[in-house]
């Protein structure tokens, strides 16, 4: 815990608040990557961290699962949220674009 309860308590929150914005983010992109048939590989990664995501965000921010899971997930989620926006830029922008 740090010095007086109220920065841990500001920056527990925006933690938080960060993973929920990123599960929301992830789902989107899940939504996204499942109706423009993006790849197996990504679908299945953004699914993972989606899901993931889902079940930690109800769990308090200093519980055993949330704090040996969440650093790793967070890299994951990442890099397949990069994935799918790079799948996403190539394959439908562009498409898009000449419509």
């Amino acid at each position: 815990m740090g010095k007086g309860g109220q920065p841990t308590e500001v920056k527990r929150a925006e933690s938080q608040m960060d993973l929920s914005h990123l599960r929301r983010e992830s789902r989107t992109a899940l939504e996204l990557a499942v109706v423009a048939l993006a790849p197996s590989d990504i679908i299945d990664r953004l699914a993972t961290s989606a899901g993931l995501l889902e079940a930690l965000v109800e769990l308090p921010t200093d519980s055993a699962p949330v704090m040996a899971l969440v650093p790793k997930l967070v890299t994951r989620t990442r890099l397949a949220l990069d994935d799918w926006q790079k799948w996403h830029h190539e394959h439908l922008e562009g498409k898009i674009a000449q419509g």
